[in-house]
């Protein structure tokens, strides 16, 4: 380990992580999407802008009988993906992939993917003061990408009736659902998350359907913390969930 990493056992020790102690750092969002996913057997699916791996591998030990790519443009964070890829042993079923969404044409074959999951940056660039780390600024600024540059790549890798998922900013669920639907992949499922009964909606998780006809479902909202800044029941259901890997399968 490097010292300027930091190694982070989550999920009961199921998970794995090398992390730079002052770059990106994976956060709450991306547990969230990684419970929000729900993949069918030999499902190959690919995590845009995949950081160290998180989501990734969440995935991967959560339906055995899938494969997945991560796509990583950082190539420090590349290097760091790769390291975790194999700390928890799943080279054979996991490939880290350095490469822009923007170029995504020149990296993928069209159409060779069931599912796509990403979590992107969510600050437009000129919001905002821009961390002087470039693997945070990278992350939460739209620098080196877009939610539209990832939806035009979600585009051109899905298979017809694939599935896209995403988290997102709540304030910015309007530029979502258009952008969205401009790609061609229709909201079928949505999900808004609050850190409190007391606050505003903090982010939207977003299952949309390539090619698929209008209707949305809108499941019951999913508080981060109680009156007293402790998890919820139901987050710590989530971990627990996340924490019991199957032996075998896909849902």
């Amino acid at each position: 380990m490097m010292e300027e990493e930091t190694l982070d056992i989550i999920l009961d020790g199921g998970i794995r992580v090398f992390q730079k102690k002052k770059g990106y750092r994976f956060s709450i969002d991306s547990i969230l999407l990684a419970d929000f996913v729900s993949l069918k057997r030999r499902t190959r699916f690919i995590d845009i802008g995949c950081g160290s791996g998180i989501i990734l591998f969440i995935l991967a030990k959560r339906f055995p009988n899938t494969k997945g790519v991560g796509l990583e443009i950082q190539e420090n964070l590349e290097t760091l993906a790769r390291k975790n890829c194999r700390m928890n042993h799943l080279e054979d079923r996991v490939e880290i992939i350095s490469g822009d969404a923007r170029n995504i044409k020149n990296i993928f074959t069209a159409r060779s993917f069931d599912a796509v999951i990403f979590n992107p940056p969510y600050r437009k660039l000129n919001s905002g003061r821009i961390n002087p780390l470039p693997e945070r600024a990278i992350a939460r600024h739209e620098i080196n990408g877009s939610l539209k540059d990832f939806l035009k790549a979600a585009q051109h890798l899905l298979k017809p009736a694939g599935t896209v998922f995403a988290i997102y900013p709540a304030k910015r669920l309007v530029e979502l659902v258009y952008l969205f639907r401009n790609s061609g992949i229709e909201p079928k499922k949505m999900r808004l998350v609050f850190s409190d009964m007391a606050s505003d909606a903090e982010f939207a998780l977003v299952e949309g359907k390539n090619g698929s006809r209008e209707e949305l479902k809108l499941e019951p909202p999913l508080f981060i913390y109680d009156q007293d800044r402790n998890y919820t029941g139901e987050m710590t259901g989530i971990f627990k969930k996340l924490s019991r890997f199957p032996s075998d399968g896909g849902v």
